[in-house]
């Protein structure tokens, strides 16, 4: 799905479409239910949209969200990342791609 860009928004930027952010937010929603995030950031740069989540404001981000649609033909747009840099999942279904949450949830809400 391409989204032509809102009016006013920089076309050089990559951003979230709505429905990205509807399956990203749907995540960060469970997770804050479950009192394991706090907060979180969004970043839309020339080559990247990020989601970063955090347990605290003043922390560095737990997990960034990224789409890249320069991997698009090669590992896939979407990539979830941890703290320490490692690509956890990466894809070209977002909703793939998030559901390496899904364990994570389990184990926060036993």
């Amino acid at each position: 799905m391409n989204a032509l860009p809102p009016p006013g928004a920089d076309p050089d930027r990559v951003v979230f479409d709505r429905t990205e952010l509807s399956l990203i937010l749907s995540v960060y929603g469970r997770f804050v239910a479950a009192g394991e995030w706090r907060d979180y950031a969004m970043s839309f740069l020339r080559d990247a949209a990020v989601f970063s989540v955090f347990r605290r404001a003043t922390e560095h981000p737990l997990y960034r969200i990224e789409k890249r649609p320069r991997l698009r033909a090669a590992q896939g747009a979407y990539a979830v990342i941890a703290m320490d840099g490692r690509i956890l999942k990466r894809g070209h279904d977002l909703a793939q791609v998030l559901r390496v949450f899904d364990k994570a949830l389990i184990r926060a809400v036993d």
